[in-house]
């Protein structure tokens, strides 16, 4: 089911299903929920989800002025403040996640776990794989094609705003985000960063993040890519639910887990005095 609201100005389209908990599955950038197709049934079966298509893509038409993270999670706010009238569980993938990340750090009382897929917390120059590929992209190209065709079948814009958003989108990406290790520290809620063993962003960064937020789990999927929510489904189905049921971590010889103090912990070797 969809429908509008009015969130700060926007007109933004979302759709709903299934019962339970709320759990928001955010897209990735040039993205639709089309992109979700894959998790829906799965995690419909014991969540409400909703799915809001973010300023510029899907049924959400652009705005005046560029596209930045900091909007886009404000716009988050006001969708869980709103529409969903409380707090959620988060999944965001790619851009979804930095979204996410940005709405943990700000309104942590909205958020109750979260769980990003193949994001990262920098501008993309600095963490891609190929940040060349920023310089290649041709809204007319090839390499666009699947993207501009969900976009082209949902936007009240019209097909000819499509060059206009990917302009956008990439000056976002060569710019932002620019969060620190430090203020995902901030993060309060338990999170899940997950990404294929060949991402678009780099293992080392995907680490980082993992290192960065205090209540963490790192899954690397094997076999994988930027696109492994299509690609491996039933797995990564499987961890997000895991991990929004699960409470605590226990594991039997815990390092970064470990209490202070304990052999292995964060103190252990520390001589006192």
């Amino acid at each position: 089911m969809g429908d509008y609201a009015d969130l700060r100005g926007v007109r933004t389209w979302y759709e709903t299903e299934g019962s339970g908990d709320p759990l928001l599955l955010l897209h990735g950038g040039l993205c639709t929920n089309g992109t979700w197709s894959a998790q829906r049934a799965d995690l419909g079966a014991e969540y409400r989800l909703f799915l809001p298509e973010r300023r510029a893509h899907g049924h959400t038409p652009d705005v005046e002025g560029p596209l930045t993270y900091e909007d886009m999670a404000a716009d988050t706010v006001a969708f869980l403040e709103q529409v969903v009238a409380g707090p959620a569980h988060l999944v965001g993938w790619s851009d979804g996640g930095i979204v996410a990340l940005f709405v943990a750090l700000a309104r942590p009382d909205l958020v109750r776990k979260v769980v990003v897929i193949g994001a990262n917390f920098r501008p993309a120059p600095e963490c891609f794989a190929v940040p060349a590929m920023l310089d290649a992209m041709d809204p007319d190209g090839p390499g666009l094609a699947f993207l501009r065709e969900l976009y082209e079948a949902d936007t009240p814009d019209g097909a000819d705003h499509w060059p206009v958003v990917v302009d956008k989108m990439v000056a976002a990406w060569r710019t932002g985000p620019t969060l620190t290790p430090g203020e995902l520290a901030r993060v309060r809620a338990p999170a899940l960063v997950m990404a294929g063993d060949d991402d678009l962003v780099t293992l080392e960064h995907t680490t980082a993040l993992y290192r960065a937020i205090p209540d963490a789990r790192l899954a690397v999927l094997p076999g994988a890519s930027h696109l492994v929510p299509l690609e491996q489904p039933a797995r990564v189905n499987r961890m997000i639910l895991d991990h929004l049921a699960q409470e605590t971590v226990d594991t039997m010889l815990p390092v970064l887990r470990a209490a202070p103090g304990a052999p292995g912990g964060p103190s252990a070797g520390t001589p006192s005095g």
